[in-house]
């Protein structure tokens, strides 16, 4: 979801990735606010090529989004992670460096509060879906899959995989081999155009897609895919074997398990049977 930012009087464009679970930050606009400089796209270019020499991996790794314009068209935009922002602030002398990295400590503040007390992230997801609704089991099984999200996550990133396009790419993969949907299609049959698409999973939804993920980590670590062609090969694998389990399954129950119903109608028919 993209967001304005404002830090001061300044704004800040960003960008939340539901994959990876991390904010994207547009570069131009922080170098705005650290310099103060009438032209931040031409410092930024000659700052890129200078870190370029240097053997930082900052110009190499950044991704680009599509973020709106001052004219209010989308346009690529060189972005940037919490972690690589911090790395370029220490590379800009500037008077707002430090008031720049508490503001960005607290647009990350709960990020950061659950890399050093997970409990407490734990404790606030549960009550925040229960508060919803949701049922216990329910929450167990999406707090489950947040964690193995993440050591998808990671396999990938520590195979080489930074990309926030090939990390779309490859949950796609995984999700169309597993429920027979791509991303925006399973979204579609639920009825979603935002919110997240785990949110709207039934428990065997969210079991099937843990599955899937959780076999996709499973290769890559014994095979070691080395680009991004062979990663496809194991995001298919690892989807695969969740799709046929979830066709044993149907075949097993006489029900399809990947269901049109989204969180709404799920925690109504909850109600409704209680």
């Amino acid at each position: 979801m993209d967001k304005i930012q404002l830090f001061n009087t300044h704004k800040i464009r960003s960008h939340w990735d539901n994959d990876r679970e991390v904010w994207y930050f547009s570069i131009i606009d922080v170098v705005a606010v650290l310099t103060q400089s009438g032209n931040p796209r031409k410092y930024w270019s000659v700052l890129k090529v200078r870190l370029g020499n240097e053997g930082s991996e900052l110009a190499t790794n950044c991704s680009q989004l599509k973020l709106q314009a001052s004219d209010g068209k989308l346009r690529l935009t060189d972005v940037a992670t919490t972690e690589q922002i911090l790395r370029l602030v220490q590379s800009i002398p500037s008077p707002n460096t430090e008031p720049f990295k508490m503001w960005l400590a607290k647009v990350g503040y709960e990020r950061i509060e659950a890399m050093q007390d997970p409990q407490l992230s734990i404790d606030r997801a549960m009550q925040d879906y229960m508060e919803l609704g949701y049922s216990k089991e329910w929450i167990n099984q999406r707090l489950k899959s947040i964690e193995v999200r993440k050591e998808l996550t990671d396999e990938w990133e520590e195979k080489g995989v930074s990309d926030a396009k090939d990390f779309a790419m490859l949950t796609n993969i995984i999700t169309k081999a597993w429920s027979g949907h791509t991303t925006k299609a399973y979204k579609d049959f639920k009825g979603l155009k935002k919110e997240n698409l785990r949110d709207n999973m039934s428990n065997l939804e969210l079991v099937l897609n843990m599955l899937a993920e959780a076999t996709t980590t499973e290769i890559s670590k014994e095979t070691n895919p080395t680009d991004i062609t062979e990663h496809k090969k194991v995001a298919l694998k690892g989807g695969t074997i969740a799709g046929n389990t979830r066709q044993a399954i149907e075949k097993q129950t006489g029900k399809k398990i990947v269901t049109s119903q989204n969180a709404q109608k799920l925690l109504k028919a909850k109600n409704t049977d209680e």
